[in-house]
């Protein structure tokens, strides 16, 4: 098993196709799970001048689904959502590899200052033993993702490998969470065939991710949060780490980065499938 935050590029190992037919629809916000618009903030010393949209782009993967529950049958794709669509200046923020009591409590409870919802990508293995940390998500309107149990390299593991890492992880989070996952990721952004075909058996759709801060890195507190900001854009998919090492600055960085981004106008939401 490689080291849980071994340098992959961000989006790369894509590998193979899957089948696919349907209306294609985009990823889009959920309305219900905006918080109430901030004011813009008044002129003066302290007021903060809108962040510019980055022209950093990746085009929009289309899907359908059930925002509620798990549908009877999940479209296969041969490529993961990058980013959403909706309306305004609307991003998502998502977290890998918890949750980790040292960590996720502190993202948590600044999520909750601020009145709003984040992805949590989660391996079952550090579910298991933080079950407590699923229910506060669920209380508080998060939504999360199967991150596969042990967090391996997918692309090197056979089929029922696979199969087995996804479902121990779905298992824990429906116990936990109080329903089973409708999103997955795929370590290291190495997704192939089954990774895919297995998902979608599951009732899972693939999400990847925009902007990738590069916080497993440990690169300093300020440059994490220059990378969202830069990065700001409607329809971003911002990836970050509450678990996998030391994350410290990703707690820190949040801390800086998301009073920016609400100051500037932007919405941080969660996606919703829809069928069309």
């Amino acid at each position: 098993m490689l080291p849980r935050r071994t340098a992959f590029p961000a989006g790369a190992g894509v590998v193979g196709a899957a089948g696919g037919g349907g209306t294609a629809r985009l990823l889009t916000a959920d309305p219900g799970a905006h918080p109430v618009p901030r004011p813009a903030p008044v002129s003066g010393p302290q007021a903060r001048r809108a962040l510019k949209p980055s022209a950093y782009r990746l085009q929009p993967i289309t899907g359908y689904g059930t925002p509620h529950r798990s549908p009877a049958r999940t479209l296969v794709r041969h490529e993961p959502f990058l980013r959403m669509s909706g309306r305004g200046r609307s991003m998502v923020l998502t977290f890998d590899d918890g949750p980790d009591p040292r960590y996720t409590p502190d993202i948590l409870r600044t999520l909750r200052t601020h009145d709003v919802r984040a992805m949590f990508f989660v391996c079952g293995e550090m579910a298991a033993y933080n079950k407590d940390l699923l229910r506060e998500m669920a209380d508080d309107g998060h939504i999360v993702g199967n991150h596969t149990w042990t967090h391996p390299l997918l692309t090197r593991l056979s089929r029922s490998a696979i199969r087995s890492e996804m479902e121990r992880t779905c298992e824990v989070i429906d116990k936990a969470y109080g329903e089973p996952p409708l999103w997955f990721r795929a370590p290291y952004g190495a997704w192939n065939r089954a990774a895919f075909q297995l998902g979608a058996e599951l009732g899972m759709e693939p999400l990847a991710w925009t902007v990738d801060t590069l916080d497993w890195t440990t690169p300093g507190t300020r440059r994490i949060a220059d990378r969202v900001e830069h990065g700001a854009a409607p329809g971003v998919v911002v990836l970050s780490h509450d678990a996998g090492g030391d994350r410290s600055q990703s707690v820190q960085a949040l801390r800086e980065y998301l009073p920016e981004l609400l100051d500037s106008g932007y919405h941080i939401t969660v996606p919703r499938r829809q069928y069309t």
